[in-house]
């Protein structure tokens, strides 16, 4: 089952190499992490959006998702010269592995460019920016950003910036864990919406994702998110943001991130695949159908060892399948549910 996924980390992981070719690594296969270009291909991956994120100076680690509770530091915001000049680095990574993956590596700029890379066989990459820190408040670098390709923004990552508050790891929690969007905020969600650019809600707290949903005229989307009535994570979404997305005709990517799949919000790689199986039931249930994807964190989080890396994701197809999903309703989860939610976002 060939698939399309929602979010990774892959640019991140690649331009923290201390190695002076991390786009060899891309396209030739590396030996750690969760993304490259043979293992997508021998996983079923047609491409997807990858992210573009500035990590603070002191981060969380994967140890900090651990105990019956947890409420990890909410980590600093990066200055805006800091943000991009790292997001200037991943932009010029994923640009050199498209020039050196001769065709076979395209950034995609609309659906249709999408849907003409995938019936030449190509790897279909668009531009998501995970957290806005490299953006000025007057928008300049927005537009400067959306030239390079960028189709898809989520306006904070975990963590407070000019643009609104990010929603905290903490477990067990409400989403509705600190303030929403600021007015610089709400003036670049009306940007992206004249630009076409998708606004990710993965990571706003409540109260950003209402600020979002009040004035967006595009599908609500979060990425990569999971239900909050099987895992209580803050991280998750409530059945009234579920109900939001499925009124604006949005789209939810599943997020194989364990601590945001187990009811016992755990980081731990030892998660049965039921609970993902149990995750897409409740979306289903409540989005239908036709709004559900695959939104995967690799290259960001610890995902089940049975999926393991991209290579693995058939897994997630062989589980749904054994609980009854037919291939129709697995290619519109697969596949055709992004590219439907992108035609009426970013065109």
């Amino acid at each position: 089952m060939k698939f399309f996924d929602g979010h990774n980390d892959t640019l991140l992981r690649l331009s923290l190499y201390t190695r002076p070719d991390p786009e060899r690594s891309f396209l030739d296969g590396r030996p750690d992490g969760h993304i490259d270009l043979p293992r997508a291909e021998r996983g079923g991956m047609l491409g997807g959006l990858f992210a573009l994120y500035a990590p603070s100076a002191t981060g969380l680690s994967f140890d900090h998702f651990r105990g019956a509770s947890y409420d990890c530091p909410l980590p600093p915001e990066v200055p805006i010269a800091v943000a991009q000049q790292i997001i200037l680095k991943q932009i010029s990574i994923l640009l050199r592995i498209v020039a050196a993956s001769e065709e076979r590596v395209v950034l995609c700029r609309s659906v249709g460019e999408i849907r003409s890379t995938i019936a030449a066989s190509g790897f279909a990459i668009v531009l998501h920016l995970e957290g806005a820190e490299a953006i000025d408040p007057d928008l300049h670098a927005l537009d400067v950003l959306h030239a390079a390709g960028l189709r898809s923004l989520g306006p904070v990552w975990s963590r407070n910036n000019a643009f609104g508050g990010g929603v905290p790891m903490r477990f067990p929690s409400s989403p509705d864990a600190g303030p929403g969007l600021t007015a610089a905020g709400r003036e670049l969600v009306r940007a992206c919406n004249r630009l076409r650019i998708l606004v990710d809600l993965s990571h706003l707290t409540e109260q950003g994702f209402w600020d979002v949903a009040r004035l967006s005229h595009a599908p609500l989307v979060a990425t990569h998110s999971n239900a909050h009535d099987i895992c209580p994570s803050s991280r998750n979404l409530t059945d009234r943001q579920l109900d939001a997305i499925r009124d604006s005709d949005g789209l939810v990517g599943l997020n194989l991130a364990t601590c945001f799949l187990r009811p016992d919000g755990q980081m731990l790689a030892d998660t049965d695949l039921d609970v993902v199986v149990r995750h897409i039931d409740r979306l289903v249930e409540r989005l239908s159908e036709t709004r559900v994807g695959l939104g995967s964190d690799f290259d960001g989080a610890v995902v089940p060892d049975r999926i393991g890396s991209v290579a693995g994701a058939q897994a997630i197809f062989q589980a749904l399948s054994a609980r009854g999903y037919g291939d129709d309703i697995l290619r519109k989860i697969a596949v055709e549910n992004w590219l439907g939610v992108l035609a009426r976002t970013i065109g």
